[in-house]
């Protein structure tokens, strides 16, 4: 092998080494980072890739009166199931899909039946509880509220959004 192709190889390859160590390095200090700094920046970026929905009443709305609710119950119980899948999915546009299409942070992909099959197992109440006030486990770190402003019903609905996703 002439000198200049050996030179031209090894110059190459130590390019590679270089550039190998700097991502090792840069690597190491992310995880080094603490988790709510991390949960605070995903949640940062999705709120400002994805607004929170604004719910809005119409301009002539009128709270019901004791007997008119009692007259409309069937009604609003089946508007108000209604107003909690549009309010899952629309969270889920906003904030969850952040971690849960990509699988950040150990996040089950939505759909992904065999990633989120041992979480439902633990049953809704536990799903809920992690959803709203955060976890961190072997299988990954959950922000509280995905790092957002949303109610704790908000994030019920995004979580019954995803497991009918893995149903």
């Amino acid at each position: 092998m002439p000198i200049s192709t050996r030179n031209a190889t090894l110059a190459s390859l130590m390019l590679a080494l270089g550039l190998t160590m700097s991502a090792c390095s840069k690597h190491e200090s992310a995880e080094s980072k603490p988790t709510e700094e991390i949960a605070a920046q995903q949640g940062e970026i999705a709120r400002a890739n994805h607004p929170m929905p604004v719910a809005s009443q119409p301009a002539s709305f009128v709270p019901p009166t004791a007997a008119s609710a009692a007259a409309t119950t069937t009604t609003a119980t089946a508007t108000a199931t209604q107003v909690s899948a549009d309010a899952g999915e629309k969270l889920f546009g906003s904030v969850c899909a952040t971690c849960h299409t990509a699988g950040l942070m150990g996040a089950p992909k939505l759909g992904d039946k065999a990633a989120w099959a041992p979480r439902i197992a633990q049953g809704k109440d536990t799903l809920y509880k992690n959803a709203i006030v955060g976890y961190q486990g072997k299988a990954g770190v959950m922000p509280a509220k995905g790092g957002s402003q949303a109610s704790d019903e908000e994030v019920k609905a995004a979580v019954d959004y995803m497991v009918s996703k893995a149903s």
